[in-house]
């Protein structure tokens, strides 16, 4: 897994491949957002609502532990070994959303999964036990890893996704 030196490399690579990840949706008509093709597991909307899942799952993991609440991560509903239902929940939650209602609200997610990035000290971003909820998995990793995890990786992997939905489609 790819490290980072500090908190602003997070941040560019994070904005660096958010941007390239969105972007690829600029040619995609609303009414094609619902459509699935054989060769990809999801469609467009689906992509986004992924994305969108998990990074306001980290912003309300974040607000939760500020307020002193106890986190159970993913959440009390969705364990570790059955995140279909909670792939799905995602799904349902943006299901009524336009194509780009999606794409901004993305990049406000983002903007805030930046913020939230610059809001820490580096030992709380790099060191194991930064935040309750960063904890709460036996690998107990640091929040850099739990942030990678759910934002830069999933931008580079669903952009080949949707890069191939693309061109089965003709787009």
């Amino acid at each position: 897994m790819q490290g980072y030196e500090n908190k602003q490399a997070l941040i560019d690579e994070m904005t660096k491949r958010a941007t390239l990840f969105i972007d690829e949706f600029d040619s995609i008509d609303d009414h094609d957002k619902d459509t699935l093709v054989n060769e990809v597991d999801r469609t467009p909307a689906q992509m986004i609502a992924y994305q969108l899942g998990w990074m306001n799952l980290i912003l309300s993991w974040e607000d939760d532990n500020k307020n002193g609440k106890e986190v159970i991560t993913p959440t009390k509903d969705y364990k570790w070994n059955k995140l279909g239902g909670l792939y799905q929940h995602f799904y349902d939650q943006y299901a009524d959303y336009s194509l780009e209602k999606l794409k901004a609200m993305f990049q406000r997610d983002v903007k805030k999964m930046i913020d939230l990035v610059d809001s820490y000290k580096d030992t709380e971003l790099f060191e194991q036990g930064g935040r309750q909820w960063a904890t709460t998995t036996p690998s107990s990793w640091p929040i850099w890893k739990w942030v990678h995890i759910n934002t830069v990786a999933p931008f580079q992997s669903f952009r080949t996704k949707i890069r191939k939905w693309k061109k089965v489609r003709g787009v």
